[in-house]
Parts: structure tokens; sequence; C-alpha cells
């Protein structure tokens, strides 16, 4: 580690070789600060390592003109006096504002969505729930269908980062100021929290850039797999839907519609199986519970932190400073999690299908599509996997929509649906290696559980401690002649 808290040291000295040295000096850019100051930029206005970079306020900032100085003095100010959680998350917004307005690698730009495309993706939405009919049983579960803009779907799922990421950036930010000598730190308080402000604004740029890149690559609602809004709105984007299908030769009106039942179906599990989103946000909380930051990799960025290159910091969050626990607990949450994203995806998969095969001509060509787009992600899920750790992507897609299938031809869409009733009915890790065990093992029904425990619980004798059964033992023996009954 350096002699100076997070490598700061003592303004530069003046060139041996007097004026001539601070000429060189200038033209080179030394001793005036780095050429970006804290690895920030403005998408299109040579951020984030763009043209534009050798000026350090356009970088940030953009031209220099007077409208925009004030307001460059103040951005700056508001990210060193940061003082919210470990992101901050106005920041992202804003840089997922520009990212966005900047439009993709493709050149397409975002556009405010028309009355025509809004009837458009409400009539397709509307269809697919009339086919998804036939092929589940869980009702409708799109309360409404909204045509977004890329700008939209950034200020609608927001919230839903911020939970996902929150809990990884809060390590890292109290790490921050662990690797500093404990006999350092009361000394260095002012300047960890400065840290802290810096890794917050940090955070928020790189998940500001992949929310807005992101946003230039769905085409709904729930692409990956976890709800990223609330339940009952079945959302399309209409500019992605169009550049998605730009190449398939496929009729765009067949795109759209393919898209809108999976919209549609997501919602429907989302809608109707109650417990559906804790369990999915509950798996990737207790996954990065079992994540540790890697002190030795952050000391290091850390103790030889240059302010003159104070992008080593942000380069060290792309690159990503997570360890998972390689402990029994954190693998079993890692498995629930991949477990429960590819049992989500394989259902969506399989009814989609059902619902799509005998009515349009493109189902094959548009599955497989949309299962190679899911299987390889893009450079924004790559980002999110540097910054919390963990990829958000079904590795079993097709393993599970196997299992589902072979469940509706041995139980019927009744029977297969079923299994959504509680989260210990459905399939296992060890279930995806062999679905035929599975779909022909003898099943608990839990409705009959619930049932009993509802009359308990309106029950004047609420005093039977085997009505309730909080402890998991069985019934006693006066209660075993009705538990017989129920299997």
């Amino acid at each position: 580690m350096s002699d100076t808290p997070f490598g700061f040291g003592l303004p530069p000295e003046e060139p041996e070789d007097g004026d001539e040295g601070k000429k060189k000096d200038q033209q080179s850019g030394g001793g005036q600060g780095p050429a970006n100051p804290f690895g920030f930029g403005t998408p299109g206005a040579g951020g984030f390592g763009g043209p534009g970079a050798d000026n350090p306020f356009a970088a940030m900032f953009g031209s220099l003109n007077p409208t925009d100085l004030g307001a460059a003095f103040q951005q700056l100010g508001q990210m060193l006096s940061y003082e919210g959680g470990p992101v901050n998350w106005d920041m992202a917004k804003q840089i997922a504002r520009q990212t966005v307005s900047q439009g993709t690698s493709d050149g397409v730009k975002d556009a405010s969505v028309g009355p025509a495309e809004r009837t458009a993706v409400q009539e397709a939405v509307r269809l697919a729930d009339l086919w998804l009919d036939d092929a589940t049983s869980l009702p409708s579960g799109s309360g409404s269908a909204v045509a977004w803009s890329r700008a939209e779907w950034v200020e609608a799922t927001l919230p839903a980062w911020q939970e996902l990421v929150d809990p990884v950036a809060e390590r890292v930010g109290a790490a921050m100021g662990d690797v500093l000598p404990e006999e350092m730190q009361a000394m260095a308080g002012p300047l960890i929290g400065m840290m802290r402000s810096m890794g917050g604004a940090m955070f928020g740029t790189q998940i500001g850039q992949a929310v807005g890149v992101l946003a230039g690559e769905v085409v709904g609602s729930t692409d990956i797999g976890l709800p990223l809004t609330p339940a009952g709105k079945a959302a399309l984007l209409p500019v992605n839907i169009e550049a998605f299908g730009k190449d398939l030769g496929v009729p765009k009106e067949e795109v759209r519609l393919y898209l809108a039942l999976r919209e549609a179906a997501h919602q429907r599990l989302f809608s109707h199986v109650p417990w559906l989103r804790s369990h999915l946000f509950g798996a990737v909380d207790g996954y990065a519970r079992g994540i540790k930051v890697d002190t030795a990799k952050l000391e290091d960025v850390v103790g030889q932190f240059d302010p003159q290159n104070p992008e080593q910091l942000q380069d060290a969050l792309q690159q990503g400073m997570f360890q998972p626990e390689d402990t029994p607990e954190q693998k079993a949450a890692l498995a629930r999690l991949e477990t429960a994203l590819a049992l989500v995806e394989g259902w969506v998969d399989a009814v989609v299908h059902a619902a799509a095969k005998p009515r349009l001509a493109s189902a094959d060509a548009l599955r497989e599509t949309l299962r190679r787009r899911r299987a390889t992600g893009g450079p924004a899920e790559q980002t999110f996997a540097t910054l919390i750790g963990l990829e958000l992507r079904p590795r079993r897609l097709r393993d599970a929509s196997r299992l589902w299938a072979s469940l509706t031809d041995a139980r019927g869409v009744d029977g297969r649906d079923a299994l959504w009733a509680h989260p210990d009915m459905l399939p296992t890790a060890g279930d995806l290696d062999d679905p035929d065990g599975f779909v022909h093992r003898e099943q608990l029904d839990f409705s009959e559980l619930d049932k009993m425990l509802g009359e308990a619980a309106q029950s004047p004798d609420l005093h039977k401690p085997d009505l309730h059964k909080k402890d998991g033992r069985e019934n006693g023996p006066e209660d075993q002649a009705k538990g017989d009954d129920t299997e």
C-alpha cells in the first residue's frame, strides 16, 4: 500500500527545466489532472473514453459553452457531496437516459411511441391472451398493455435494478474503508467518505450505462426472466421489435405477436403465482449474501490510487471484484437461482410454443432465435455479471422446457400448472437431470393441506398444536385418520 491513504500525495513539483518544462507539461496534459477526471463522461460528448477526452470537462459534461459550464460544476458538486446509498441512482438514471439518447451501435435511435404503434401492441397482447387461454390454466395477467420507448423502459425498471444491485454495491462501499489500516481509518474519515461518494457515483455510472445499453436490446419488460415492473402490465418496445425482426425474414406482425405471447405468458405467471417474485429476488439476495469482495484486488487498486488516473477504480469495477464463497450454502443458492430462472423461462417457452405452433408458420424459427439470444446474452448482461457477480441467464432453459412439455403430455395443462401452487412442488436441479423420474413421481397435493389449515384457523379451538404444524411435525393420533383421507 502506498504511504499516503488511497495513494493521494503532494501536488506535483515545478518541472526541472522551468518554463520550457511547463510548456511541455501543458501540451501533454501532465500536471493538469487526468484527461477524464473520475472516469465519467457524457455519451456522445467525449465521455466513456470517446472522442473529446482530451478536454476533461468536455469529457465529463459536454462542450464547454457558458450555458453548460454551470451545470458541469453543479454535477461535479453533486457527485462529491452524494451521501445516499451505495449507488448514486440519480446519476444512474441520468447516464442511462443519455446512453439511450445516443442510440444503439447500429444507428437506431430511440423514438416516442405513436398512437398506431400503441394500438398495434394492445391488439397483439389481446390476441396473445386469447391464444394462451388454450395453452395454460393460469388466467390472463395483463391488466393493461403498453408500448414503451427505450427511455420509458429505463424509468420503469430502475427500481428493480436497485433492489438487485444495492446489496453488492454496499459490500464494495464498506470494503473501500476496510482496506485501510485501523489506525488510519479515524484520520482518513473525510477521505473515506469522499471515496465512498465517488464509489457510489462510479457504480451509478456503470449501472446507468448497462441499463441504457440494455434498453436498446430488450423487447419487453420480462426479457431477463425477472419481473422488472409491477405485475399486470404487459409492455413491448416497438422500436426494438422492429430492429429485432429486421433480418429474420418474418412478417413484422408475426414477430410482434410472438413477442406479445412471451410477455403475456410471463405476466400470467407473475400475476397469479404470488410467491414467485419474492422467490426469485430472494434467490438473488441469497446468492449475493455469499459473495465476498476481492479485498486484495481492491486494496491494490485503492492503495495505488493515482488522482491523475482515477479511472483505475472504475476499471476495477468493470473487471469485477467479486468472488463467490465456495461453500455448500453458496452453491445451493446458485443452484436454486439458476433452477428458478430456468423453470420460469422453460415454462414460458413451452406454453408459448404450444399456443403459437398451430397458428404461426414462423413459430419454430422465432422460438430458436429467442433461445439462442437468451443463451448468449449481450454486452449489457456482461456488465451486470461483473457488477453483481452473477449472470442472470437460464443455463438450463432447454432442459426445463422439455420437462414442462413432458408434464403436459403426462398430466395435462391443469396438472402441469398446478405445480406453481407451492414452491416445494416445483422441480429441482436434480429433476432437470431426470425429467422422466419427476414426471411420473407421485406429487404431494398441497391444496388439501392449505384447506385444512384454513379450516383450523377459523375453528374456535385454536390451541391444538397438531392443527398448525408450524414445526413440521405430523398430526396427532386423533387426526391421523383425517390426514390419511387427504392423500
